[in-house]
C-alpha cells in the first residue's frame, strides 16, 4: 500500500518526464508527430516491396500482416532500449533528490506506448487500403496492448539495472534485439522456418504477442486461450522479475553512476 502511496504522490513528475520525452523526441523536427505515422508507414512500403516481390511469402493481406508485427516490435525495441539508459543519463538528478527511481524507466516505457498509439493510425490506414475485414474484434485491440506494455515494462526496468553495472550492455542489447526480431515472425510465415528453428519461436515471448496482435486486426478473432494465456504468463513474470531485480538494487544505483 505504501508503494501505490508513494507512486501517486509523484504521479505528476512522472507525467513531466512523459510529456518531456516526447517533446524532444522530435524536437526541431518540421513534421513532428507526424513521423510516428510516416515511420511506420515507409518502413512497410519498403518490406512490402522486398519480402512479397523477391521472397513471394504467400501471406494474405501481407501489408497489415507486417505492420501488424512492425507496431510490436517496435514499440518494445523502443521502449526498452531507452529505459536501458534512463537511470544513466538521469545520474546528475538521481545523486541531488530524492526520485523514486522506478519513474525513470517508466517514463520511458509510456512515452513509447503514446507513440505507438499514433503508429494505429497508420494500422487503419493500410486496412481501410487493402480492403481488409473490418470486424467487431478489433474493439479488443487494448487487450494485446497491454500485454506487451506491461512486459515492456518489466524489461525495462531489467535493462535500466543491467545497464548502470555493465555498461556494455548498451551495446549488447542492441546486437540481441536484431536477433530478437529475425526470431520473430514479422515479415515471414512461421511455417517457411526449419522445425529446429521453430522451437525457439515457440518460446519466444514477441512471438505471442505479435500473434494476439494479428489475430485482432487481421484475422477477426479475439486470440485463443493458449495464446492468451503465453502472453499473460510472460508478461506477469517480466513485470514481476524487473520490480524485483530492479528493487534490490536500486539502492547502490547512486555508487555506480
Amino acid at each position: 500500500m505504501s508503494y501505490l502511496k508513494n507512486f501517486w504522490r509523484y504521479k505528476g513528475l512522472l507525467i513531466e518526464f512523459v510529456v518531456r520525452d516526447l517533446k524532444i523526441k522530435y524536437r526541431r523536427s518540421f513534421l513532428g508527430y507526424l513521423w510516428s505515422l510516416l515511420n511506420p508507414l515507409l518502413m512497410m512500403v519498403v518490406l512490402v516491396a522486398v519480402f512479397s516481390n523477391i521472397f513471394r511469402f504467400d501471406i494474405p493481406n501481407f501489408p497489415v500482416y507486417l505492420l501488424a508485427g512492425q507496431i510490436i516490435f517496435n514499440f518494445f525495441s523502443e521502449s526498452t532500449s531507452l529505459s536501458m539508459n534512463s537511470i544513466l543519463s538521469a545520474g546528475p538528478l538521481i545523486k541531488k533528490v530524492y526520485i523514486p527511481k522506478y519513474i525513470f524507466p517508466l517514463s520511458k516505457v509510456i512515452s513509447s506506448f503514446i507513440t505507438l498509439l499514433f503508429s494505429l493510425v497508420a494500422m487503419i490506414i493500410v486496412i481501410l487500403f487493402t480492403g481488409a475485414p473490418i470486424t467487431p474484434a478489433l474493439l479488443f485491440f487494448p487487450v494485446p496492448l497491454l500485454y506487451i506494455f506491461i512486459f515492456s515494462i518489466g524489461i525495462g526496468l531489467i535493462m535500466s539495472v543491467l545497464a548502470v553495472y555493465f555498461r556494455d550492455m548498451i551495446h549488447l542489447y542492441n546486437v540481441l534485439l536484431s536477433a530478437w526480431m529475425y526470431l520473430t515472425p514479422i515479415f515471414y510465415p512461421v511455417n517457411v522456418v526449419p522445425d529446429y528453428v521453430k522451437v525457439i519461436i515457440e518460446v519466444n515471448p514477441m512471438f505471442y504477442f505479435v500473434q494476439a496482435f494479428r489475430d485482432i486486426v487481421l484475422y477477426g478473432q479475439f486470440p485463443d486461450f493458449y495464446t492468451n494465456l503465453a502472453c499473460l504468463s510472460f508478461s506477469a513474470l517480466s513485470v514481476a522479475l524487473g520490480l524485483l531485480i530492479f528493487y534490490k538494487n536500486q539502492h547502490k544505483f547512486v555508487l555506480h553512476i
